[in-house]
């Protein structure tokens, strides 16, 4: 590493570090509205009412066929646009513009409530029937049903679809630099440009990403390996 690369990654240290926050903070909310999209999602292709597990099809199917750049740019640009006419034609003046973190998180929890709801709903429809018939015979409400049998027997089922996108999100959010966005990829795209370090720059992205992919990879483990307790599956794994 010469001294140019070596003054140039001092100086943007700080800047890289914000933009690896960035990419958490915005990975973690659209991970947890993603969770809730999932939760419902799945609860609405389970239902009994036709039309609802129409909708909710519907949803899953479309936004997982569309690629997530195409929304991000949808969103905050044909966004902007459809809310400044909107405004304008209630007598609102001026330019409505969309907060590219506000874009990110929705975009990126939008797609993640689509895959989300496939892998829950394949989580709880392999939960035993008895154990659901079970908690219909003893007058659980459907509350009690859900938090007391369904999430525990559910969770070691979905917990390793629910880590796959949890890394393939933590990815994803690189594509937000498209709209100019300083999250990690955008500030590394900065600095490899203003210092000509390309290799210096894009390599350092990569071993952050490794990274936080590595730590999220030993805490999803860790935490499938809790709650598989007591399963011959999870003493064999």
């Amino acid at each position: 590493m010469n001294k140019v690369s070596h003054e140039g990654l001092l100086d943007w240290a700080g800047p890289i570090l914000q933009g690896a926050l960035t990419t958490l903070e915005i990975a973690v909310l659209a991970y947890a509205i993603g969770l809730l999209l999932g939760l419902l999602g799945a609860s609405a292709r389970l239902s009994p009412w036709a039309p609802l597990r129409g909708l909710a099809t519907a949803y899953s199917t479309a936004v997982r066929a569309v690629p997530e750049l195409l929304l991000i740019i949808l969103l905050y640009y044909a966004g902007s646009q459809a809310l400044t006419a909107l405004t304008n034609a209630l007598g609102l003046p001026g330019q409505v513009a969309i907060n590219g973190f506000v874009t990110a998180v929705g975009v990126l929890a939008f797609v993640q409530g689509a895959y989300m709801t496939e892998v829950l709903r394949g989580a709880i429809l392999a939960i035993p029937r008895g154990q659901l018939e079970a908690a219909d015979a003893f007058g659980f409400s459907a509350w009690t049903r859900f938090h007391r049998i369904v999430v525990p027997a559910m969770l070691p089922n979905a917990l390793p679809g629910m880590s796959n996108l949890w890394l393939i999100l933590i990815k994803d959010t690189a594509l937000i630099s498209v709209i100019g966005f300083s999250e990690l990829f955008f500030t590394i795209q900065q600095a490899a440009a203003s210092t000509r370090a390309h290799f210096l720059f894009y390599a350092a992205a990569g071993v952050i990403y490794l990274a936080m992919t590595l730590s999220s990879t030993a805490l999803f483990t860790r935490l499938e390996r809790r709650v598989r307790r007591g399963q011959p599956l999870g003493e064999e794994a």
